[in-house]
């Protein structure tokens, strides 16, 4: 116990007399939740929207304000051609182009239907969908409206549907956001720390002088994990604090849960950095492989993408991810409330990764001295 705690002691040390590495874990919290919060978002609002108004009637313009009375719709520029509108979703100035042809009111008046035409820009898929859908509902109000109006036609409803949104009620992108940024912030303090409490060893020279030393290989090993695994569950401390008073993020399920399946997690990260830690020469060396293995993880965490859109081989790769894991076990907790037994999977699976990869580092480790 008397190596383990100079150890420590000794990390702890250098770690606060780092300077720089201080600002990461005081400062890391803060940006990732401020910035990631409202930038990561699948939200669409302010459409750049062009009119293509041909018809300069009361009921082109009245749909038109349709559009600008809307909070997801900018109003944008309006033009009597086609191939001017065009030219700016082209230059990247627009969005949608919504064309009234002419006669559109006249035809409403006298045939009881027209069209119009709403061209967006598709380049991004999700996107482009979103941004129809609130077209078409405008529109389908718009007619509705007209018909109730002006022809006097009644809209009956035979089934009533009423909407209930369970967890969010709001629909707020934030509050799904969040838990995952959480879960970020503990991985990328974990797991870039531990990456680098071998290699640091080996370039100062002092790894030598370890391994001959009476301190044990477990002692060791502790007394380098330990401190990073504290500061950690210290930034997911501070960080949750910062999602309730900054974001109001509801934290419906038990805190002492959170903190017991990070414990957990952060064996698994850390075990992961260590492993990097035994196999690289320089931190850069480290730092380099670890980014590079924390990205796929990332992308295939379903934090930005439902894991159940990804193609079946990614789905079966993200059964060994522990970053998913854990982030749908943070929104669960805290947007559901959900016990122990409703992530228990997750507790055991993590359990389980944490063990063998901590078991794979260690054998490592040994292979190294």
């Amino acid at each position: 116990m008397r190596n383990i705690s100079y150890i420590i002691q000794k990390e702890f040390i250098q770690l606060f007399r780092n300077h720089v590495m201080l600002r990461i874990i005081i400062l890391m919290p803060v940006i990732q939740l401020f910035i990631l919060a409202y930038a990561a978002t699948f939200e669409i609002k302010k459409i750049r929207l062009v009119v293509v108004d041909q018809d300069h009637s009361v009921t082109s313009r009245d749909l038109t304000a349709h559009f600008q009375g809307s909070p997801f719709y900018k109003a944008g520029k309006h033009y009597d051609s086609y191939k001017i509108a065009e030219n700016d979703i082209i230059h990247g100035s627009a969005d949608q182009i919504l064309i009234i042809p002419a006669g559109f009111e006249k035809d409403l008046n006298r045939e009881g239907f027209s069209q119009v035409q709403v061209v967006t820009d598709a380049i991004n898929g999700s996107a482009a969908s979103l941004m129809s859908a609130y077209s078409l509902a405008i529109i389908r109000d718009f007619n509705e409206r007209i018909l109730l109006q002006e022809k006097n036609i009644q809209f009956g409803q035979p089934i009533k549907i009423q909407y209930s949104y369970w967890y969010n009620p709001r629909l707020d992108y934030i509050n799904f956001m969040v838990p995952g940024i959480l879960v970020l912030l503990v991985t990328l303090i974990g797991m870039f720390l531990s990456s680098m409490a071998l290699v640091r060893e080996k370039e100062i020279g002092t790894i030598e002088q370890i391994n001959v030393s009476p301190i044990r290989k477990y002692q060791f090993i502790i007394g380098k994990l330990l401190p990073f695994w504290v500061v950690a569950l210290a930034d997911l401390a501070f960080g949750l604090i910062l999602a309730k008073l900054a974001f109001n993020i509801p934290i419906v399920g038990s805190i002492g849960l959170i903190f017991l399946m990070a414990m957990v997690y952060l064996l698994v990260m850390q075990g992961i950095g260590l492993l990097l830690s035994t196999i690289t020469n320089t931190q850069q060396q480290a730092m380099f492989l670890s980014w590079f293995i924390l990205v796929v993880l990332i992308l295939m965490s379903g934090l930005f993408t439902p894991i159940e859109s990804m193609p079946h081989w990614a789905q079966v790769l993200t059964w060994f991810n522990p970053i998913a894991y854990f982030i749908e076990t943070m929104r669960m907790i805290m947007l559901k409330g959900s016990g122990f037994m409703d992530v228990m999977k997750s507790f055991l699976i993590l359990s389980t990764l944490s063990i063998f990869i901590l078991s794979l580092a260690i054998w490592r480790y040994r292979k190294v001295v």
